[in-house]
């Protein structure tokens, strides 16, 4: 194989439309763009939103939807069925323990919260910043207690 005998894959590479080159090319005169308007002319066609004119559906829109509260608290969340799985009966749940079996990732960043999801059969002391009222439910059931 050598220079002179490569050429591209076949339909890879189209010849450029030359346009405005007399009749008898098919594409002289208006150069393929019908009469008048404004599409005819140079840099005619607007860009995408362009209405005619008319206000733009993104300009008629409101700008900015709703707020951040600046004062939301964010918690860690633990179900009470995952503490059914890493914990044994009878023992202590804090931030801490929560912390060491891999449950949350931070002790100190984000409080802890223990929510309803899941079954319960062993009995614990939870001790966290906050439980919801299921969780606490299904824990005093199961014979454990909430400080």
């Amino acid at each position: 194989m050598e220079l002179h005998h490569l050429s591209p894959a076949p339909g890879s590479t189209k010849k450029r439309k030359r346009v405005g080159r007399g009749h008898g090319s098919g594409l002289g005169k208006t150069s393929g763009r019908g009469q008048d308007g404004q599409a005819s002319r140079a840099g005619g066609t607007k860009g995408p939103g362009f209405e005619g004119g008319q206000l733009p559906l993104y300009m008629r829109l409101p700008k900015l939807g709703g707020f951040t509260n600046r004062n939301r608290q964010e918690y860690a969340v633990v179900n009470v069925g995952r503490l059914e799985e890493v914990f044994e009966a009878g023992d202590t749940i804090s931030a801490e323990t929560l912390h060491e079996k891999g449950v949350i990732k931070s002790a100190v960043k984000l409080p802890v919260k223990v929510l309803g999801h899941g079954d319960l059969s062993k009995s614990f002391t939870v001790s966290v910043d906050k439980v919801s009222a299921t969780a606490k439910e299904k824990i005093e059931n199961a014979g454990g207690t909430v400080e």
